[in-house]
């Protein structure tokens, strides 16, 4: 089983810029209403789709409204990752930090109000 999740917005341009640009993903495929995009290392895709498009059943119409969706993306050296990020002047969120359970881990946001949740595990807790 592989799993794509996907996001319906209007902001194709803007997301495609983001995950290029901020997080190195690579384009797949688009056309004029999909985006489908993978990860630098190809493991996972996520795609996004343009709301009421003809082409759409009624369920994948809606826009998405910006809240209660995150990704986790987890990553070998947060610390690298956090201090590219900071030189490409993308907003942190939440600031670089260590939890109880023993996630290393900052968030940023993409253009669509999705968090994104960057760590590194551990293995404790």
């Amino acid at each position: 089983m592989k799993l794509n999740a996907g996001i319906i917005t209007e902001k194709l341009e803007e997301t495609r810029k983001f995950y290029t640009e901020v997080l190195g993903f690579g384009v797949t495929f688009e056309n004029e209403f999909y985006l489908l995009m993978h990860t630098p290392n190809n493991q996972a895709e996520l795609s996004f789709l343009m709301p009421d498009h003809p082409s759409q059943q009624p369920l994948f119409q809606p826009a998405f409204g910006g809240k209660g969706v995150y990704l986790t993306i987890e990553v070998e050296d947060v610390d690298a990752v956090y201090r590219e990020l900071k030189k490409k002047n993308v907003k942190i969120i939440i600031d670089i930090r260590d939890e109880d359970w023993g996630d290393r881990h900052f968030a940023i946001q993409d253009p669509n109000g999705v968090g994104i949740d960057i760590v590194t595990y551990s293995g404790q807790g």
